[in-house]
């Protein structure tokens, strides 16, 4: 008789308990890169976001109005000829400040307007990620390009 070839039992154990150990080691690393893509995404779209209210404000003649809502974790663009957007932060993600400061309720919508023709606010957006990793972006009122700060 010819002998059956096969797997044992122990040599299907090995493998999956070798599978398992590699798995949970590079968990953490996988986590903390997919973190940062989240942070840089979510930094780059605020970054652009604000770029295109200003460009807006600029090119179209027009008041242009940022708010930015902690509670809703958004950014919203609007101006007068009903041009809306929204920007929402992705998950883990989440809006912790908006600068400058104000003793106010920090939890407030903030409104920032755009005048055509005029200097940039100083709009400023701290984000903080899940696992504690922050950025904050920044317009610089010079010369008005949002710059993103780690």
């Amino acid at each position: 008789m010819k002998p059956e070839g096969g797997v044992t039992l122990i040599e299907m154990l090995i493998v999956v308990a070798l599978i398992a150990l590699m798995a949970g080691i590079s968990y953490p690393a996988i986590g903390a890169g997919l973190d940062s893509l989240r942070m840089a995404s979510a930094s780059d779209s605020i970054s652009t976001f604000l770029s295109v209210g200003l460009n807006r404000a600029e090119r179209r003649e027009q008041l242009v109005e940022i708010t930015i809502s902690r509670p809703d974790n958004a950014l919203f663009l609007r101006s007068g000829d009903g041009f809306e957007r929204r920007l929402d932060m992705p998950p883990g993600v989440r809006i912790a400040d908006v600068l400058p400061e104000i003793p106010a309720d920090p939890d407030a919508p903030r409104r920032f307007l755009l005048y055509p023709g005029g200097a940039p606010p100083r709009i400023g957006v701290h984000i903080v990620s899940a696992r504690g990793a922050q950025r904050t972006i920044r317009v610089d009122p010079t010369t008005g390009v949002p710059r993103v700060e780690k």
